[in-house]
């Protein structure tokens, strides 16, 4: 199969390259960066180097490789921290690669007669925080995304609305949970902001740390976009492990896979003002994800080679 991946050499761009040429289909990856060209090509892809918010390029180069399949992987999260009061700053860039990158992707693939768009999205943080801990694709998104997040959330919703909604392709929402992995914020090696964070002690257990979080490692989120190729009907995925975990569980554990200290606690109140109204979202009330669809036989039948962070994050730290 042909199949055109936009954001080819990000954290979960590489592994989908390497397992789709592994599979024996036909890549085409595309980057931004000229640099990313060899290590592309060295991966079994034809690379091309192209701005996502180019339209005319875009469509030049998704009418060249005449895929059957479009994913898309865009993000730009080098610059990721841990400061939740600037989760809107970090996201400035994903953002517009998740609206006006993606309605570029959508339209050429549209243009070059592809049959499926598969599509990267995010359930970290976007179900209501309301009702049970975990979510399924039918519940509600949050109504009232707090402040600092609410440009995320309406990108991501935009992103969503754009795919499923699409006639002349199947659009697949693949709605990924918080990475880790080779090339995220919690890995081995430099650059891993999160896990360096907690070897600091400046990422807390905030009030009962009751925030919900579902893990994905980018080798799953990488298999899910392969299994996405021609498996499921069109719609939203959550492609999640099977373990979603409140912060006073996961926290701790990956401290100790880091060989770090125990997390601080801080009182709600002290989390409030030092963190804002978004961290209050992600450390105390974020819901998690099920993926009984994603791993239904009739849908994507998915199964993750991580199925719990229990595993995964001393693994990936042992790396």
């Amino acid at each position: 199969m042909r199949v055109f991946v936009a954001g080819a050499t990000g954290a979960v761009g590489v592994p989908l390259v390497e397992q789709l040429v592994a599979d024996g289909h036909e890549v085409v990856g595309m980057t931004r960066t000229a640099s990313k060209r060899a290590g592309l090509e060295a991966l079994g892809a034809r690379a091309v180097v192209v701005d996502a918010l180019d339209v005319e390029t875009v469509g030049e180069a998704v009418r060249s490789a005449q895929p059957e399949v479009v994913v898309n992987q865009l993000t730009d999260l080098t610059s990721m921290g841990a400061n939740t009061r600037r989760f809107d700053r970090y996201f400035e860039l994903t953002n517009r690669l998740r609206t006006e990158g993606n309605d570029n992707l959508l339209s050429a693939a549209t243009a070059a007669g592809a049959r499926r768009f598969v599509a990267q999205s995010f359930m970290g943080t976007t179900y209501a925080r309301e009702g049970g801990p975990v979510k399924n694709e039918d519940d509600s998104l949050d109504p009232a995304p707090p402040k600092g997040m609410r440009a995320i959330h309406a990108a991501l919703r935009r992103l969503e609305s754009a795919t499923t909604g699409a006639t002349a392709v199947e659009g697949v929402v693949l709605r990924y949970g918080f990475f880790y992995g080779a090339g995220t914020s919690i890995a081995s090696g430099p650059g891993a902001a999160q896990v360096d964070a907690v070897r600091k002690r400046r990422l807390p257990i905030i009030g009962d740390g009751g925030g919900v979080w579902s893990f994905t490692h980018v080798e799953d989120a990488a298999a899910a976009a392969v299994a996405a190729l021609d498996g499921g009907a069109p719609g939203l995925y959550n492609v999640v492990d099977d373990e979603p975990a409140p912060v006073r569980e996961w926290l701790p554990a990956l401290a100790a896979a880091a060989g770090a200290p125990e997390p601080r606690h801080l009182p709600r109140w002290v989390g409030a003002l030092a963190g804002g109204p978004a961290a209050m979202a992600v450390m105390c009330e974020a819901r998690g994800g099920s993926n009984a669809k994603a791993k239904a036989k009739d849908e994507l039948a998915w199964d993750p080679l991580w199925p719990s962070w229990r595993e995964g994050f001393p693994a990936v730290l042992r790396r």
